[in-house]
């Protein structure tokens, strides 16, 4: 089996026509790292190549899918060591370039894609969180099982992000996407089923055996059909502008981190770290934005600068 940073992904031991990719950082709650994108794109290349595989399901470790991205990588600036000091989600470099971030991300996003345009069908099975950035990886398979429990969701949109894949308004329609996207909110497995975002919801000790039972039932169609009819179903997305909505998505998405507002979250999260930032972003108190949160980004960086001098 190959070998990843952030994955794991082999044929599943009684059932080899499936595929089983796990994300792997289990003590993150599989935030997403720098590389993580990358390997799981490594992974679904892999099963794409291996002919006995039919279908593909996407799973996390431990207590959750994917809580989103690592925000102490990408929002305190801890570098682990595999982010330079000009990588555009650092925000350090001024002036900032829109479309050297544009470029990341987008790469990103392809990453995440490949789960939606390899071949063959892809199913998240989620527990705990795919919340963020973790949503983005969930929504790019064809299919979703939930647990009853599981929440879902992209808070960011509050503030410091916006869904690159832009798989909200495809999966939801626009009235129901624009309520997600216009309070951050997340929503559990049983709602996300009645609003047709998951495919089915059931308690989580059911969760492993509603999804065997799914892939096993899809794995037993021929690899040449399951292309066909995914190919014409993702056609209809691709007629209705997926591409260039995902393109205005990862653009936007820059913005959010470098416009005033975005700045004033780093900020916040560097000096009183990603919790407190985050407990501001949910609690439903109004996000500083225009010439208070350039105010707030003055003083938190004043702030960083004494604390840098006293070291």
């Amino acid at each position: 089996m190959p070998v990843y940073n952030t994955v794991l992904i082999e044929k599943d031991a009684a059932e080899p026509r499936i595929a089983r990719l796990r994300l792997n950082r289990p003590e993150k709650l599989n935030a997403i790292s720098s590389t993580m994108p990358g390997d799981i794109r490594q992974a679904v290349e892999w099963a794409e190549a291996d002919s006995e595989v039919h279908v593909i399901v996407v799973e996390g470790e431990g207590r959750a899918f994917c809580a989103g991205y690592d925000l102490n990588e990408y929002a305190e600036g801890v570098d682990p060591g595999n982010i330079a000091d000009d990588h555009p989600c650092r925000q350090e470099k001024m002036p900032w370039d829109p479309m050297v971030d544009y470029a990341l991300m987008k790469r990103n996003t392809e990453d995440f894609m490949s789960l939606w345009r390899c071949s063959k069908p892809t199913i998240a099975k989620v527990h705990g969180y795919a919340v963020a950035g973790g949503s983005d990886i969930a929504l790019c398979c064809d299919l979703l099982v939930m647990a009853d429990d599981a929440a879902i969701g992209y808070m960011p949109t509050r503030v410091w992000g916006c869904p690159t894949t832009a798989m909200w308004t495809y999966r939801l329609g626009a009235s129901r996407a624009k309520q997600l996207m216009f309070t951050g909110d997340t929503i559990k497995g049983v709602q996300a089923a009645e609003w047709g975002l998951a495919n089915q919801s059931v308690p989580a000790a059911q969760l492993e055996e509603a999804t065997m039972t799914l892939a096993r039932r899809i794995a037993g169609v021929p690899r040449s059909h399951l292309m066909m009819h995914k190919m014409v179903v993702n056609q209809v997305w691709m007629s209705m502008g997926l591409e260039q909505t995902q393109m205005f998505a990862t653009i936007f998405d820059g913005i959010t981190r470098h416009n005033p507002e975005g700045l004033w979250f780093r900020r916040q999260a560097q000096v009183e770290g990603f919790k407190s930032a985050i407990e501001w972003r949910d609690s439903g108190r109004h996000i500083p934005e225009g010439d208070e949160a350039r105010a707030l980004v003055a003083d938190l960086e004043n702030r960083l600068r004494e604390a840098k001098a006293k070291l």
